[in-house]
């Protein structure tokens, strides 16, 4: 049975309808991402489908019971409490009383006293009475499993940290639908990878918005386009969407030339005059009129982000030479024994853990900061644009061209002089939005502002720092191709491991311990060529270990009946392991959920059972290598 379907839905904000007549029907154990142009309603379909909003017309229905789950996009700065006490504010009601309890036993371990000790004792009782305890253990679960402090407060924790936390909310729950808004936002690339992984174990339906190509590629099952009012579903993977999305463009131009052909050859008979008012002929006026109609009420494909780069005289040869560079603020170490070249022409991505120092990174290769050991030598006839990504450079009072242009309408750019409200249509600002003030934009645009403000500016040396937070997949593939093409020197902070792939010819990772090490290539290249860090080396050392058949004269303190056992152990436990591994790879893959949906509720039951029986059969191991050691000693 369906967990949700839309029927004829409806929706307006304004004059133009973000959904009109819309259907969808949502099964369970999917996983769908929702994508579409920045402003086309993708957000607002969400809290649709989270109940939180309802549609002008049309049905929404859901199966009984259901619980859905919603991560926003933005984060609540009026958050207040612990960790633990935002996260239990997911299980609703029972939250409050399981906070309580939480909070009085940290009281108690602080200072021991009886009144305290009856107020645990009454909580007890009232979470006997509710059922809450599992509740609670769901709680602290969750809360360990994404790493996270649950007596932090929640406004000391950096931005990745609350995206966790407020997943971790949602997770509680244990939804049947989790919706996800832009969760690889603000996040750094190994927080985005555990994502990835912990998402793929979700036992679940699975609603995600994102802009990051290679999270898509990963997880989405089926793509659900919003485009021009309408919801379309796409089975498959994202680059079979992309095909087969091209192909559909290609077929409903075809048929729009056929049927503007049609309408001009109705208007030059029309005005023929006394010909086309015969009572014979008034049937071919109606369909006229018809084809009016449907020619106005056409939606046409909102257009391309057209950008283009200001040109700027050639920096010299050398940009940016650093050597064994050091730098501390207040005593603590930020960067160490950093050496580099940059020439013109190259493309340096700089990627690195939430904190880590990337912003610090550019601003001595810049030399807006200095550092503290070491030297950094600058070149020549440097003319730099920066992109700063908490868009600080933005008055939000001004308007979209008073930002642009300063309060003059014309502007100078490549040795042409332009409207500013032109320039500002390449970038999809139209008139009205252009003369909007800046305060009333979304993310997205804010971006293709600050890109439009950036690319103004005649540079030979370009920094970007998170471009692509809030930028539609069209923008950012443009965005790819005219960087791709630049000139110039380009330094770029991201997260996105597929414009990193796609745009730099090298790479400056922070590897921890405050050193950054250089990589030609992109982000892939760095995984194949990098060391791995101890904690994965721990991890395949435990994978690759496994446990071996003992000599029957080591068990001799095990009955005939436990030695048989232990020798056969291993045996089963590789088996079983293989099972499990073939089991994950199934539900990893998007293309299982297309051909045998059926099967997907069979195999994760399946995979349970498997997990089950290996964590029975090393316990049995455990105990029976224990006893035979025992007995030899």
């Amino acid at each position: 049975m369906a967990l949700i379907t839309l029927h004829e839905i409806s929706i307006s904000f304004g004059s133009a309808p973000l959904l009109q007549g819309a259907n969808l029907v949502i099964e369970p154990d999917e996983r769908l991402c929702l994508v579409g142009r920045n402003g086309v309603g993708k957000t607002t379909l969400l809290k649709l489908l989270a109940g939180e909003i309802q549609p002008d017309n049309g049905t929404v229905s859901l199966k009984k019971g259901l619980r859905v789950a919603r991560l926003g996009q933005e984060i609540s700065h009026d958050q207040g409490g612990t960790v633990f006490e935002v996260v239990s504010e997911g299980v609703g009601e029972k939250g409050a009383l399981l906070r309580r309890y939480h909070e009085t036993t940290l009281k108690l371990a602080d200072r021991f006293d009886d009144a305290g000790m009856a107020a645990l004792e009454k909580l007890q009782h009232e979470l006997d009475a509710q059922g809450a305890w599992d509740l609670h253990q769901g709680i602290e679960s969750v809360i360990s499993h994404l790493k996270l402090d649950g007596e932090m407060p929640f406004q000391d924790q950096s931005g990745g940290q609350k995206r966790r936390t407020m997943l971790a909310q949602a997770l509680v729950g244990k939804p049947d639908m989790l919706l996800l808004d832009e969760p690889t936002n603000h996040l750094d690339v190994e927080t985005i990878d555990w994502l990835e992984g912990f998402l793929k174990n979700f036992r679940g339906c699975l609603l995600f918005i994102t802009h990051d190509r290679e999270f898509i590629r990963r997880l989405a099952s089926r793509i659900i386009e919003v485009d021009r009012g309408r919801l379309t579903s796409w089975p498959g993977n994202y680059d079979l969407y992309l095909t087969r999305k091209q192909e559909a463009l290609s077929a409903e131009a075809g048929q729009a030339a056929k049927f503007d052909k049609k309408l001009a050859q109705e208007e030059v008979w029309i005005r023929q005059g006394i010909q086309a008012r015969r009572t014979r002929n008034q049937g071919r006026v109606r369909e006229l009129h018809r084809l009016r109609q449907v020619r106005q009420e056409r939606r046409e494909k909102l257009g391309q982000v057209r950008m283009e780069l200001s040109r700027a005289q050639r920096s010299g040869k050398l940009v940016v030479e650093a050597e064994k560079v050091q730098y501390s603020w207040d005593g603590t170490p930020f960067i160490q024994d950093f050496s580099t070249i940059i020439l013109r022409g190259d493309r340096i991505g700089i990627i690195g853990p939430n904190g880590s120092g990337k912003t610090t990174l550019l601003q001595l290769l810049l030399g807006q900061i200095q550092p503290t050991a070491g030297s950094m030598q600058r070149g020549t006839r440097l003319e730099v644009a920066y992109f700063d990504q908490h868009r600080a450079e933005l008055d939000l009072e001004k308007t979209v061209e008073e930002s642009v242009a300063g309060g003059r309408k014309m502007i100078t750019f490549n040795d042409r002089e332009t409207h500013v409200i032109s320039y500002l249509q390449d970038f999809l600002f139209t008139p009205d939005r252009a003369r909007s003030p800046v305060k009333v934009l979304s993310g997205g645009e804010r971006n293709r502002l600050l890109l439009a403000r950036l690319f103004l500016k005649p540079a030979n040396l370009m920094v970007l720092d998170e471009p692509t937070n809030d930028l539609d997949v069209e923008t950012l593939e443009l965005l790819e191709a005219l960087l791709m093409g630049y000139q110039g020197t380009l330094l770029v902070v991201s997260h996105d491991r597929a414009f990193i792939n796609n745009v730099v010819t090298s790479t400056l990772v922070f590897e921890g311990n405050h050193r950054i090490g250089e990589y030609p290539g992109g982000y892939d290249d760095w995984l194949k060529q990098r060391t791995p860090p101890p904690s994965e080396v721990a991890a395949d050392a435990k994978k690759a270990k496994k446990p071996t058949a003992k000599p029957r004269k080591a068990a001799s303190g095990l009955t005939y009946k436990e030695r048989l056992e232990l020798e056969a152990l291993p045996g089963q436990i590789e088996n079983l392991e293989a099972t499990h591994e073939k089991l994950n790879a199934q539900l990893a893959d998007p293309e299982f959920y297309q051909s045998e949906r059926d099967r997907v509720a069979e195999v994760q039951g399946e995979l349970e059972g498997v997990e089950g029986e290996l964590e029975a059969a090393y316990a049995q191991w455990e105990a029976l290598e224990a006893k035979s050691k025992g007995a030899g000693s």
